[in-house]
């Protein structure tokens, strides 16, 4: 079941709260390959998030300021470290990338481990001091596609999968977005979203009405997945930390507002891509 969230109800509930290598190895190289699989399998924290953001144009350089403030200011905070030290391993490990086009994704942050106001302090300055930029075309399915493997190379398991999407537009390049969330939902992954809908929608930038109801229906999935709606600039900050709150508790919302329609979306799932088609017939 996935579920869109109210902000508020949800910060009240919260605050509560290598390969083998070919041919015939010798026996002790064997040997510590597989002590180094098994402590791998192990898990080392408790969930492994990934944060996959949207720069492309339709994000004015406002909105990716505040977008990473937002995401900075939320690591550090006191009711997401409190969140921590609820956890049975009490750390998270965190990678941080930007999307746009399909073949357009760019790690900010490689996987690091929160366990702590000074881990956290760390994560939070990497993120503030990378570059702002911004791109063209709009890919959710080429971000999830990104996303997946990065899990096989996190050198820090632990007992969640997670990917958070924020994102301002449908998918409109690339693969169609259902088939990638799906495959992530075979694999035991969890997509989160956080649509951003502060602006009045707009030809120019391709943006649609209820862009909550589209990653609703068509872009989070997996148990306990939800959507986070950002409808005031104001809220923007606010926003991202009630999700991470949520993904790092792992619980869902305290009250669901909107069932997510199991079986015919309220909103195309391929609408990006008719805007797309009917606007420049590519």
């Amino acid at each position: 079941m996935r579920w869109y969230v109210s902000i508020g109800a949800v910060l009240v509930a919260s605050a509560i709260t290598a390969s083998d290598v070919a041919g015939v190895a010798a026996p002790d190289a064997r040997f510590r390959h597989e002590m180094r699989s098994a402590d791998k399998a192990e898990p080392k924290v408790d969930v492994e998030l990934i944060l996959a953001v949207d720069v492309s144009y339709s994000m004015d350089m406002d909105e990716l300021a505040v977008q990473r403030e937002g995401y900075a200011q939320a690591i550090v905070s006191k009711e997401f470290l409190q969140a921590l030290k609820a956890l049975p391993n009490g750390k998270v490990s965190v990678t941080y990338f930007e999307w746009a086009a399909s073949n357009d994704q760019k790690i900010v942050i490689p996987w690091r481990i929160i366990d702590g106001p000074e881990t956290a302090d760390a994560v939070a300055d990497e993120i503030l001091k990378a570059p702002i930029r911004r791109a063209s075309r709009t890919s959710i399915s080429g971000a999830i596609y990104f996303a997946m493997p990065l899990f096989e190379n996190n050198p820090y398991p632990g007992l969640r999968r997670v990917i958070d999407i924020s994102g301002d537009g449908p998918n409109n390049n690339g693969l169609p977005v259902t088939p990638a969330r799906d495959e992530a939902i075979s694999k035991g992954i969890v997509i989160n979203g956080l649509p951003i809908m502060v602006k009045e929608p707009s030809y120019s930038t391709m943006d649609i009405e209820n862009l909550d109801w589209y990653y609703e229906d068509c872009v989070v999935g997996g148990p306990g997945s939800f959507v986070v709606a950002i409808k005031d600039r104001d809220k923007f900050k606010e926003a991202i930390r009630t999700k991470l709150l949520l993904e790092v508790a792992g619980r869902t919302p305290p009250r669901p507002v909107i069932p997510v329609a199991e079986k015919e979306p309220r909103v195309s799932c391929l609408i990006g891509e008719k805007i797309w088609q009917d606007r420049w017939g590519r």
